[in-house]
């Protein structure tokens, strides 16, 4: 039904509805506050007659109370009959005792003993409303008082007939004026309507004509007077002298001497005082003329510029794609679904494609499911994130093995929203190899000086140091003295590994790669360390992921960087205190995590990013040479991984419990005297074949 109305009505002329809305809401106003006013017309006139029938039985039992006391009967008759008959609509008047007794009435037929047993409480609201054969009538009752004493009760029937007629000629009377007024709106709904639809189809035959391709077109009326004629200006290089088609007040660059130079609409605050403003501006349907005047002469001047614009956008994107074609780098731009939008020709080479073969495929159909599917998760997290991709691979090609520096950047639009990616990469193995082969020769040249001075000075002397307090230590059987000759054993080890530690670091040493179990050769340092720890009362708590594959690799130089970390952790916490070494699969991202996390004192904020510096340590003097963790990025790196820290641990790299749930042993301390703590975060691909470009976090 609402589909048939809907149709019928968008089918009717703009005038014609106009009228009909204008008409609709009349009737509906108009009923609707005619049967208001009529509504409460008819009970202020109820309620004026109750009023009345209230006064006058009041004013009947006032009297009554002298004649009642005298009981003198003939008054009574005669104030009774006074009122019955005084007014016409007092159907019967009677008066009862206290007893209820009836002392005189008006009745000529005999009294209708059912009205004694109604409208007996004259506390209640009066009137009470009486149905009889006579027709409605008012029943009111008021009591004889003298004093505190009840004398007596006089009843009034007030008729509600002449108080009907009179609602009914009330509403008579509301009616015809209403539809009066109703019909002089629809008079001028239809000369408003006319008014309207003349000028909007003024608007309507322009519109149309803009569509068949004249701009031309001037939906305004003409003026009686233009702004040279009132402000009696001849200045012809004015932009509003004789244009009759725009209005001055939408022309930048006017010369009137308020216009300030200024452009449409800032304005318009003083134009709008005006003269030339003040004759000529009309209502909002002639400004909505005036401005599609404007419109199709903006738009004319538009599209001519659009015009010189396109032959200069596409001069300019054959020059910028002969740039494209001829660059050896790779460029390519994907959407946000991922696919091409644009590719090199270098890329096309490069997959022995051309560029049409490319444009709106993905990286399923390019590339094997494997790289497809790494290529998905990869892009799909920068789109996610916003977060650009820096990073190198290696890929074997017919001409050997090449490495590719790639970079992968969101594309964003104006409004701040992702809309695609932008990949460029570049050959940079040559690069690559020079780059290897300068920063091994300046350790050789830097590290390997000192390594190889400290190695001849220090070594001799700590040799002969080491050996002759171990003699003594053999001899000598005083214990004070054999303390301090272990100390000075003690002290010299440490300088011993402070030289082997720099001699390891300047070593360039080629990797065997074979296969490695991750868990397993983290279950083996493990087990190299914990009764180690645990003499300091420290505890390894371990949660292995079975599902983790093989990896291939360095399992020695892994199992060092796995020492490194553990001894960090033990030295962070000194005694008392958990290590938690976790591995977990990463399925949709192709890589292992390790965690290791700790309760020591942690990691202040403004060394994460140094700790991974050669010779950049927090430990005190003669505890640490700060070459570990330099050691262990590079062997992480070689193996096409990353490895970060974070201080204090998120909760994602702890067990939900840890380390509340640890039983230490006995001793006064808890979960409480922890520091901070630290975890060392390692990611490892499962297919080494890349090396990150990414510095550590």
């Amino acid at each position: 039904m609402n589909n048939i109305f809907s149709n019928i009505f968008s089918g009717l002329r703009l005038k014609t509805k106009i009228t009909l809305g204008v008409t609709v809401m009349l009737v509906f106003c108009g009923l609707g506050i005619g049967l208001i006013l009529s509504a409460m017309s008819s009970a202020a006139l109820l309620e004026e007659g109750r009023k009345r029938g209230m006064a006058l039985t009041s004013g009947l039992a006032f009297r009554m109370a002298e004649p009642i006391l005298a009981v003198d009967f003939l008054q009574m008759k005669n104030l009774i009959d006074n009122v019955h008959n005084q007014y016409d609509d007092v159907v019967y008047v009677f008066l009862t005792d206290a007893a209820d007794n009836i002392l005189s009435h008006t009745f000529s037929g005999g009294f209708p003993v059912d009205l004694l047993g109604v409208n007996l409480d004259g506390q209640k609201a009066q009137p009470l409303l009486l149905s009889t054969e006579a027709g409605l009538i008012y029943d009111f009752n008021a009591q004889v008082i003298l004093g505190e004493r009840n004398l007596g009760t006089v009843r009034l029937g007030l008729s509600r007939q002449e108080m009907d007629a009179q609602v009914r000629r009330q509403k008579q009377i509301s009616l015809l004026s209403t539809l009066a007024i109703v019909g002089i709106g629809i008079m001028l709904a239809l000369w408003f309507a006319h008014t309207v639809t003349f000028r909007l189809n003024r608007l309507r035959r322009s519109a149309e004509a803009m569509i068949e391709g004249n701009l031309d077109v001037q939906a305004g009326f003409p003026l009686e007077k233009n702004c040279w004629d009132i402000m009696a200006c001849d200045r012809n290089e004015c932009p509003a002298y004789k244009d009759t088609k725009q209005r001055c007040w939408h022309l930048p660059g006017t010369l009137c001497p308020d216009c300030s130079g200024l452009e449409h609409p800032h304005k318009m605050q003083s134009c709008r005082r005006c003269p030339v403003y003040r004759t000529n501006f009309g209502d909002e349907v002639q400004e909505l003329a005036e401005a599609f005047d404007v419109m199709a002469i903006t738009v004319k001047a538009h599209i001519e510029e659009l015009t010189a614009r396109e032959k200069t956008i596409a001069r300019q994107q054959g020059l910028l794609k002969t740039i494209m074609n001829v660059t050896p780098d790779f460029i390519t731009l994907q959407d946000r679904d991922l696919r091409y939008q644009f590719a090199s020709k270098a890329f096309g080479d490069f997959l022995g494609l051309s560029e049409e073969d490319i444009v709106g495929k993905t990286d399923a159909d390019l590339f094997s499911e494997h790289q497809a599917d790494l290529n998905f998760h990869e892009d799909k997290q920068i789109l996610i994130t916003g977060q650009p991709l820096s990073k190198q691979i290696a890929v074997n090609r017919p001409e050997g093995r090449k490495t590719l520096h790639l970079i992968k950047i969101p594309v964003y639009d104006q409004d701040g929203g992702i809309t695609g990616l932008l990949l460029t990469a570049r050959d940079i193995s040559i690069l690559k190899k020079y780059q290897e082969q300068l920063i091994q020769s300046q350790k050789m040249e830097d590290l390997g000086r000192l390594a190889g001075g400290v190695a001849h000075e220090i070594n001799t002397p700590l040799g002969i140091i080491l050996g002759y307090t171990q003699l003594l230590m053999e001899e000598i059987k005083d214990e004070n003295l054999t303390n301090d000759l272990k100390i000075i054993e003690k002290q010299t080890k440490v300088c011993r590994k402070i030289v082997a530690d720099l001699l390891g670091f300047s070593r360039y040493s080629k990797s065997a790669i074979e296969t490695v179990d991750i868990n397993a050769s983290l279950q083996d340092v493990i087990k190299l360390v914990e009764h180690v720890f645990f003499l300091n009362h420290i505890k390894i708590f371990s949660n292995f992921d079975e599902n983790i594959p093989s990896l291939t690799g360095d399992i020695e130089r892994l199992k060092q960087v796995w020492l490194n970390l553990l001894n960090n952790a033990a030295d962070a916490i000194g005694q008392e205190g958990a290590i938690y070494v976790q591995s977990k699969l990463c399925a949709h991202r192709q890589r292992v995590l390790v965690s290791i996390a700790d309760t020591g004192k942690g990691i202040k904020e403004e060394h994460l990013n140094k700790i991974f510096d050669p010779f950049f340590t927090t430990k005190q003097v003669g505890k640490g040479t700060g070459l570990g963790l330099s050691v262990s990025f590079g062997i992480i790196q070689e193996h096409g991984g990353s490895i970060s820290a974070l201080s204090p641990p998120p909760r994602e790299y702890l067990p939900d419990d840890f380390p509340a749930s640890v039983d230490f042993g006995p001793g006064d301390f808890g979960p409480g005297d922890f520091g901070p703590g630290t975890v060392f975060i390692i990611e490892l691909p499962l297919e080494p074949t890349m090396e990150s470009g990414r510095a550590p976090q």
